[in-house]
């Protein structure tokens, strides 16, 4: 039996036999807030679907629930015993025209996946939301669930008295119902249902089409009512309304899907969801302190990059999971493309390269990288290629696509994408020959080296100088992995930069070329004076690691804070990262960087992604007896900074918290107790709730914070965020007895929620708690099997990341490691592919920790 997965075969069988006319979905959700103080299971759904086959025909309808009341097929009964397997419903000789009829008791959700149901503990009140990328509207109502079997929704919803109810459609209560506006034809991934007492506000979207005619979206965004208070819906709808606008003057196609709802719900598991007329969002993205401006820039970001969806995704969709990037690299671009051209938030690009693409790079260096077109066989398959290729990569790669073909002729191409493919599927091809139309270049042979291969390459300038100190010639190399020897076309600017009058280090010269092959001369910059730093990727156009001549290095090492281009910048340290990552730099050396350049840097996300990046490299690449040594001179310089950063400015909250992140000492353990009880105060600093929590963590982790103190905390902020902050606090404290309990809580029962499954995870394995997780490698690798099997593919996703062993990092977690991949060949290739990844993440920390010894 398939179980829950579906095959691309099986997949391609189906749509060569049906075509679906329409669905008809009511849902009785009155039983969400259940009676007597039981917690409910099921809700009713029943689902009529219109469908046309080939006569005679056998095939399957999708629905994953605990029992199905009644069955018709053509009007004739079925035994649900014998028509239903749990996941599948058989369907035997079909006729021409079609209706199914499915009468089912369907199961709300803990894990975030199908109908979520989540209860408030602040008040009480019951908030249902549904997510179903990329095959979970089964777990909902009976359907065909796969991309190219589009098709037009009518829902009609009972919910308890006094709730709103959303969908794709606009919708209004009649007679005790939700009854929701016919959709266009859509896939079953992206409908969906809101329902509960948000908090909801209102604005519209106006706008004159070229034709003459006035186009009008009427704009909502919506919370928990306990989050009302901090909900700055007016932001959301101006970033709304700039994106709009943008994508109107852009893709000449209007927006095609009625009204714009955008829902800010709990214990979501990712950023947000594309679902036409109802995005769906983390709520997290409510911001409950003071956060920086690289907070609301991610905001913005993910508001744009659903909103592209509206048109790559929605409108026009894969015809299957192969075909992913076509829509989430599109709109990994667009969102980057429109905030940077759009909205307030015009350094976009410095974030897509120092954030980004760091994603990117990881996540193309691990044994399971892929080509951004990637082999799909089935839906385990589809959930874990929402990485770091689908998203980053390809939306580098559409960077330097468009520095390819040409803005103009990019444009032009999604243009007529659009139109020729509206509510259709595409596959690759179909892009393609749209945007040989329009640029007249040749896309197989671009295609074939950037979407079709996997691998970075790396691009190093190489200098000759002659007598005079000008350049006699400059070159750059191409290098490849041994695994992916692919060699790619690039286009790339190569810029020069010396120290000018005042310090900084300023471009004098650069030169835009096609880098092809192993070695490509810039003749462009020849006779230039000799520079103090090359940049072989100036302004980011293409996707590589970027490697440094020997003096370039010495210069960065020596005046890297003085670059005075921030996106410059900000690239060399991405390019000292990779190179930290890959043992070519101590990451002794890399932390030197930062603590002396660090404090220089005025773009707020660089600076965030450097304090991460400086966590990792203590915590994994730094030879162990230098990491104590190393933390005290990060939480000296962390704390140092915070002291000088301007009284009450976004720089101070990010060096007060980093300082927490880092501190281990008695005294600086001392300090956050005091800023926690009022007796300590830096000038300027709010510590806010959130920040409040930020402190508690580490003094958990050290033992500084007990059980009392963190229940204390829980009642001063007794709300859904303390409570998963609690957890994680909990969590981090130094006791066997605390690890074995998390342990127990998430690995031998499924009772929490997917959100706090994440949140006692998070705190379960501390940097400084090494030796309290040594019992739990052998655990991890008799558990992960089992759990793939029993739990769903979210809650194991979690699992099996979250609690691999990476802080035993020694040979010994190694070879334990690999006899579980040697002794566990037949299991789930999806599990298998992440058990990989940890034991390639843990090799490349041990020759990091290898290099840094040999400082």
């Amino acid at each position: 039996m398939p179980g829950e997965n579906l095959s691309r075969d099986e997949a391609r069988e189906r749509a060569a036999l049906l075509s679906v006319d329409g669905y008809e979905v009511f849902l009785d959700l009155r039983s969400a807030l259940g009676e007597s103080g039981q917690e409910p299971r099921t809700f009713r759904s029943v689902t009529t679907i219109r469908f046309r086959a080939e006569p005679g025909a056998a095939s399957f309808a999708d629905l994953v629930a605990p029992s199905v009341t009644a069955l018709s097929l053509n009007g004739k009964d079925l035994d649900p015993a014998e028509a239903f397997d749990g996941t599948r419903i058989a369907l035997e000789d079909l006729a021409e025209e079609n209706e199914l009829v499915v009468d089912a008791q369907c199961a709300y959700s803990r894990t975030g996946e199908g109908m979520h149901r989540f209860v408030d503990p602040e008040d009480g009140e019951v908030y249902l939301y549904t997510q179903y990328e990329p095959a979970d509207a089964r777990r909902v109502f009976a359907n065909f669930e796969q991309p190219d079997l589009k098709a037009p929704y009518r829902f009609e919803v009972k919910a308890p008295e006094g709730w709103t109810v959303w969908s794709n459609g606009v919708g209004e209560l009649t007679d005790g119902v939700w009854r929701f506006a016919e959709t266009k034809p859509i896939s079953t991934y992206i409908t969906a249902v809101v329902a509960g007492p948000y908090h909801y506000v209102t604005d519209s979207y106006e706008r004159v089409l070229d034709d003459g005619t006035r186009l009008e979206i009427p704009l909502g965004a919506m919370c928990r009512k306990g989050l009302a208070p901090h909900f700055d819906a007016d932001d959301v709808f101006l970033v709304t309304k700039q994106g709009l606008d943008f994508f109107h003057d852009n893709f000449d196609y209007p927006y095609p899907f009625g009204k714009y709802d955008q829902a800010f719900v709990p214990e979501y598991n990712l950023g947000a969801m594309e679902n036409p007329g109802l995005v769906t969002f983390r709520e997290e993205f409510i911001f409950r302190g003071k956060v920086t401006q690289a907070s609301y820039e991610r905001r913005a970001n993910v508001i744009l990059h659903e909103m592209a969806h509206m048109w790559f995704g929605d409108l026009v969709t894969m015809r299957w999971w192969d075909d992913l990037w076509l829509k989430e690299s599109f709109a990994d671009f667009m969102g980057s493309f429109s905030m940077v051209e759009a909205t307030r938030f015009t350094n976009g690009w410095i974030t897509f390269a120092n954030n980004r693409k760091a994603w990117a790079y990881r996540a193309d260096q691990l044994p399971s990288t892929h080509p951004v077109t990637a082999d799909i066989r089935d839906l385990e398959d589809a959930k874990l290629n929402f990485d770091g290729i689908t998203y980053a990569k390809g939306a580098s790669v559409l960077k330097q696509l468009v520095a390819y073909v040409g803005r103009d002729a990019f444009l032009e191409g999604a243009r007529r994408y659009f139109k020729r493919h509206a509510y259709g599927n595409t596959v690759l091809g179909d892009l393609l020959s749209v945007l040989e139309e329009t640029s007249g270049r040749d896309m197989a042979s671009w295609s074939r080296s950037w979407l079709q291969t996997a691998g970075v390459n790396s691009l190093t300038p190489q200098v000759i100088l002659n007598a005079e100190g000008r350049i006699t010639e400059l070159s750059v190399l191409q290098e490849a992995a041994e695994s992916h020897p692919e060699l790619r076309p690039h286009r790339v600017a190569v810029g020069l930069y010396r120290r000018a009058a005042g310090g900084e280090l300023e471009r004098y010269a650069r030169a835009e070329i096609d880098v092809d092959g192993p070695r490509t001369v810039v003749a462009e910059l020849a006779g230039e004076a000799a520079p103090e730093l090359i940049l072989a990727n100036d302004d980011d156009l293409t996707y590589c690691k970027v490697r440094f001549d020997e003096n370039s290095l010495a210069t960065l090492r020596e005046h890297l804070g003085d670059i005075a281009d921030p996106l410059a910048r900000a690239l060399c340290w991405s390019a000292l990262w990779n190179l930290t990552r890959d043992g070519l730099m101590p990451a002794r050396d890399f932390i030197g960087l930062v603590l002396r350049f660090a404090g220089r840097e005025s773009d707020i996300g660089v600076l965030q992604m450097l304090h991460s990046w400086t966590s990792s490299a203590l915590t994994h690449y730094a030879a162990p007896d230098w990491r104590e040594e190393g933390g005290r001179a990060l939480a000296e310089g962390a704390l140092r900074e915070l002291r000088i950063a301007e009284p009450g400015s976004q720089h101070q909250l990010t060096w007060a918290r980093f300082f927490a992140a880092v501190a281990s000492s008695a005294a600086d353990l001392q300090l956050l107790q005091g800023l926690l009880a009022g007796t300590a105060r830096i000038d300027g600093l709010d510590v806010d709730q959130e920040l409040r929590w930020a402190l508690l963590g580490p003094l958990a982790a050290h033992g500084a914070a007990g059980e009392d103190v963190l229940a204390a905390e829980l009642a001063r902020d007794d709300t859904a965020s303390g409570k998963r902050h609690h957890v994680r606090c909990l969590a981090a404290r130094p006791s066997a007895a605390v690890k074995a309990q998390a342990w127990a809580a998430v690995v031998e029962s499924d009772a929490l929620s997917n959100a706090l499954v994440e949140a006692t995870i998070a705190g379960f394995a501390q940097p400084s708690q090494r030796e309290l997780i040594a019992p739990y490698v052998s655990k991890y690798f008799d558990a992960i099997e089992r759990v793939w099997s029993e739990r769903s593919i979210q809650i194991g996703m979690d699992v099996v990341r979250g609690l691999f062993p990476h802080l035993r990092d020694d040979e010994g977690t190694l070879a334990a490691t690999d006899a579980w991949l040697t002794t566990h060949t037949s299991a789930a290739p999806a599990l298998r592919r992440l058990v990989l990844e940890a034991r390639d993440d843990l090799a490349r920390a041990l020759r990091a920790q290898a290099c840094d010894a040999g400082a």
